[in-house]
């Protein structure tokens, strides 16, 4: 996917003139720039809502929202970024969520619950916005209209069924303690709320930030972004560099090529650079708290679903206060 992208980039942009990106940038509205960039902030926002959500979905009420905020935050920032979000994301997880006692089978059910909420989220925006704009998937898939209408309505479909199997009773997925109990009925709809918003936002975003002219409907617009992410995602580069920009490219050849690579520029900056950066100093600075505080280190926690309820306020304590000896 990288190698095919990087081709196509190729192919756009080598006659592409720079003046032309950065008098792209200058035309641009300060008030549509602002704006696009508070959406990106409500859209980490919601991120961390992933986390929190994932938490109380396999019982872990004593971690605090603000923890899960931090962990959510720079867990999907550093992820983004870096690429496998699975791995690096989730290595910023167990690094914060093992001061406050979960092992590493707790991480990866956060993780898949996260997960979930991302895919019932896309499944939701995708099949809404294809069965509505059938045209803008095919300027993605290069699939018949009629075709896309089939795939946005059973991916609905699909939706519904899962909403319906997880309200008729209680379902688990895995064994032994590598088990999670799937939310049921109105939780797993506040599931797929919380990533309808995550997606919702991005893709106003993008639309702030999108020449004025030629026109496209925001519908259509939020249909080819979310596809162009899924596709940077799949890559697994980093920042779905080039994959995610080709896509879009190819999607979207009606714009300018410089006001789009503008667009795209400007997009970049708030959705990858300013997180990555900010969650970066956010790590440093908790690491180093901890070290001036006299070295705490994340406490140990047994991998089983028992592992720490009644041990989490000294586990709290101990991510604020240092002990005043090692054998303490």
């Amino acid at each position: 996917m990288i190698a095919f992208a990087a081709v196509v980039l190729y192919r756009m942009l080598h006659n592409l003139k720079w003046s032309d990106v950065t008098a792209a940038l200058a035309a641009k509205n300060p008030r549509d720039v602002l704006i696009a960039f508070f959406l990106v902030a409500g859209a980490y926002l919601t991120l961390t809502f992933y986390d929190w959500f994932a938490l109380r979905a396999i019982g872990k009420h004593h971690v605090p929202y603000r923890v899960a905020a931090l962990a959510g935050f720079c867990s999907y920032s550093v992820g983004h970024n870096v690429g496998f979000t699975v791995f690096t994301g989730g290595s910023v997880r167990y690094r914060i969520y093992s001061a406050w006692g979960l092992g590493a089978i707790d991480v990866a059910k956060i993780c898949f619950v996260a997960g979930l909420t991302f895919w019932l989220g896309n499944i939701a925006v995708l099949g809404l916005g294809i069965t509505l704009h059938p045209d803008a998937a095919t300027a993605v898939d290069q699939l018949p209209p009629a075709i896309n209408r089939i795939i946005g309505v059973t991916a609905l479909a699909v939706l519904a069924g899962y909403i319906a199997w997880v309200s008729y009773a209680q379902r688990t997925i895995g064994r032994s303690s590598w088990f999670v109990q799937l939310p049921r009925g109105r939780t797993t709809l506040v599931q797929v709320g919380i990533g309808i918003l995550d997606l919702t936002l991005c893709a106003a975003a993008m639309y702030m930030l999108m020449p004025g002219t030629p026109y496209i409907d925001p519908i259509s617009l939020a249909v080819i972004f979310v596809t162009a992410t899924l596709l940077g995602f799949a890559s697994h580069a980093p920042g779905g560099l080039g994959v995610f920009d080709a896509a879009l490219l190819v999607a979207l050849p009606q714009f300018e090529t410089g006001e789009l690579v503008g667009a795209l520029l400007v997009f970049r900056l708030f959705y990858y650079i300013v997180p990555f950066t900010f969650a970066l100093t956010l790590l440093g600075a908790r690491e180093l708290s901890l070290r001036l505080a006299g070295g705490a280190t994340p406490v140990p926690a047994a991998d089983e679903a028992s592992a720490v309820s009644a041990e989490a306020p000294a586990v709290a304590r101990r991510e604020v206060e240092a002990p005043k000896t090692a054998a303490e």
